[in-house]
């Protein structure tokens, strides 16, 4: 239970870097381009989709950690399914349609 709160804390905690524009050197696809491909980016929206990214995640990893306190596979279920389909929808949407493109 301790290792769950301590993922959605991570969570937690990345949101808010990621939501005041900064840390966007922890994004991995964005920290390996070159600088002259970085211009081409805004650099803010990224970080402030990170961030609603980072807290969608949050919430999906709670029925994970019900899980810890309750021992019903529905909470497991749930949560590592929600965990998969936020994600998926979060790289299709960030991978797509050029939205982060000045």
């Amino acid at each position: 239970m301790i290792i769950n709160i301590g993922v959605i804390l991570l969570f937690l905690v990345l949101a808010g870097i990621f939501s005041r524009g900064k840390g966007a050197w922890l994004i991995s696809g964005y920290n390996m381009m070159p600088k002259s491909e970085k211009e081409k980016y805004d650099e803010v929206a990224l970080c402030h989709f990170m961030a609603k990214f980072m807290v969608a995640l949050a919430l999906c990893w709670i029925p994970v950690t019900l899980y810890t306190i309750n021992y019903q596979k529905v909470f497991i279920i749930t949560g590592i399914a929600a965990f998969c389909l936020v994600t998926v929808i979060g790289l299709i949407y960030a991978n797509t349609g050029n939205r982060f493109k000045k």
